[in-house]
């Protein structure tokens, strides 16, 4: 079986995630390596805390604690989130850690040998009360589009205007409130993409046809516009330093590299973090080091991701001139809005990770996050549509499917599972469907199209309702018992098939569909067409349990109630 290695983008440090960044990344990234494992598959998923950058300071500096311990904290917070939502990476590790600083200065010495690194002089915002080059980030005053008075140097929050400190109408330090500002020469380092963009382009080039058709077009029109030479510096006082063998004068002044330099490396520095747990048994490198031939990297991120991964980055270890495994294939999605409108991390718009586990279980979100997926464009989240999409193929159609054929053996056959006579046509009809779409929920996995294998997969749920449906077991065992008991334990073989199948999506609700079976040796990680045909795993005799109610139904006054704590529109 391939070796698969898998990364989400880095959820940044400074809050917990909303939704749509959930959906846009560690989620299906989590989906996918949780159904290659169970095909066989030797898997590695990574994924770490971003932790560098303007605005890990202000949030740590806003909190009033040094910048280390707030995104320790951090961290924490957030890996507990994730751990809500069972995602199960093999290691979720920090930016700031150790090896990835030095395996970010070992990429920018060899950049730098090979001539694709430069020091230059530009004019930045100085000020004297902080002492200190401000970032664009720290320096905050009113927007001349709109007013917003709260702008910072290169964007405006209200109306999205990218800016440049100069800009901005009487401004002033972030970190000190200080309106005693100066522009004076400072020196920074600069990545010279534009000597990389022909081998960027031709990388791209022998990729882009089996991305999906967003990855590819946004690479496309960065590629199209032309690389441009980036700072890849910053006048900060937390990041991964400047080596100071290499470059000690700006060593001597603290500078540390652009948080989208180091992050991206990340991903090599969080497999060496997880390496070094139990360097015995574990090789980071090969999973990273001369691997093209024998790892398949699958990159999980949202839209604005996308440049950084499939240009930036790639630059980056084309010019290192080192055998590193760049990225096979790049999932991108759009994005996850809230009622048409954009969630909102900074203005607290829209429902975010830790509360959503507040309201209802994980597998709830999952399901539902899975099925509406932004693939082919954006998706809305609305309370309305969730609390449809629950109700309807949640609750009805798997845990209503669940407890009525559970509960109704129990009642009628006792606590194992009936014999019954031998299988006929309507089981036959049934093992053909079930084999057929179990092949659509897999090819629509292998191609990481998630709405279609959620499609499928509430199909195979809805299969078994049918079946229960035209054979009617509750009418069925006034005439023949022993057909009613064959009904049954088909439906009991559905339903251990469907713990099996359904893990990638629903986690919890699988372990639970699954334990209801006191099966002797149930090591199955998968089910084959022929098992589907035949659905005898679970034997007549095996004891059961019926769980509890799997997914409550929402109602109207839950509905009301999500719309008036969180809105029922977007702001």
């Amino acid at each position: 079986m391939a070796r698969h290695l898998i990364t989400s983008a880095l959820p940044y440090i400074n809050g917990i995630k909303h939704l749509g960044n959930m959906v846009g990344s560690m989620l299906p990234a989590d989906v996918y390596s949780r159904y290659l494992r169970q095909r066989g598959h030797d898997v590695l998923y990574i994924c770490a805390t971003d932790e560098h950058g303007t605005p890990a300071e202000l949030a740590a500096k806003e909190q009033g604690l040094p910048v280390a311990e707030f995104c320790a904290q951090a961290h924490d917070a957030q890996k507990a989130v994730y751990d809500g939502f069972a995602l199960a990476f093999d290691y979720f590790g920090r930016s700031s850690s150790q090896q990835n600083v030095e395996i970010t200065q070992h990429f920018a010495r060899r950049l730098n040998e090979n001539a694709f690194i430069e020091e230059r002089a530009i004019r930045q915002v100085y000020s004297p009360a902080d002492g200190r080059f401000l970032p664009d980030r720290y320096v905050e005053g009113t927007c001349p589009h709109c007013g917003y008075d709260k702008a910072r140097g290169d964007q405006c929050e209200n109306c999205t205007r990218v800016l440049d400190p100069t800009d901005l109408i009487n401004p002033r330090s972030a970190i000190s409130g200080s309106t005693d500002l100066e522009v004076r020469e400072t020196k920074h380092l600069f990545l010279l993409q534009s000597k990389l963009q022909h081998e960027v382009e031709e990388w791209v080039s022998r990729h882009e046809d089996d991305w999906p058709q967003l990855a590819s077009s946004i690479a496309r029109k960065w590629l199209n516009e032309g690389l441009h030479d980036r700072a890849i510096t910053r006048d900060l006082d937390w990041g991964v330093p400047v080596p100071a063998d290499t470059w000690p004068e700006l060593a001597a002044e603290g500078k540390v590299f652009y948080v989208w330099f180091d992050a991206p490396i990340e991903y090599i520095g969080a497999t060496k973090e997880w390496a070094d747990l139990d360097p015995e048994n574990r090789d980071w490198k090969s999973w990273w080091y001369e691997a093209d031939d024998t790892v398949r990297y699958t990159e999980f991120m949202a839209k604005d991701n996308v440049p950084f991964h499939t240009v930036m980055f790639p630059a980056t270890e084309l010019g290192v001139r080192e055998p590193w495994k760049k990225v096979d294939y790049v999932k991108a999605f759009n994005w996850l809005t809230y009622y048409g409108g954009k969630f909102s991390t900074s203005q607290k718009r829209g429902v975010f990770t830790d509360q959503a586990l507040e309201i209802l279980p994980a597998d709830y979100w999952r399901y539902f996050l899975i099925a509406n997926a932004p693939e082919s464009d954006d998706s809305s989240f609305t309370w309305e549509h969730f609390t449809a999409t629950v109700n309807k193929d949640l609750a009805d159609t798997l845990g209503n499917f669940v407890n009525r054929v559970l509960s109704f053996s129990r009642k009628r056959f006792g606590d194992e599972v009936p014999a019954g006579g031998e299988p006929g046509e309507a089981e036959r009809k049934l093992g053909e469907e079930i084999a057929r779409l179990l092949a659509e929920y897999e090819a629509q996995m292998e191609s990481l199209q998630f709405r279609k294998a959620a499609a499928a997969l509430r199909a195979l749920w809805s299969a078994g309702n049918s079946y229960l449906e035209e054979k009617a077991p509750w009418l069925e065992i006034k005439t023949d018992k022993e057909g009613a008991a064959l009904t049954l334990r088909t439906a009991m073989n559905l339903i251990h098939l469907y713990a099996v199948v359904s893990e990638p999506f629903i986690p919890t609700t699988s372990a639970a569909m699954r334990q209801a079976f006191t099966l002797t040796d149930d090591t199955a990680t998968w089910v084959t067409a022929d098992e589907a045909r035949a659905l005898t795993s679970v034997p007549a005799g095996t004891p059961f349990t019926v769980p509890p109610v799997l997914f409550a139904k929402l109602t109207d006054e839950d509905l009301e109630s999500y719309k008036e704590r969180f809105g029922g529109e977007a702001a």
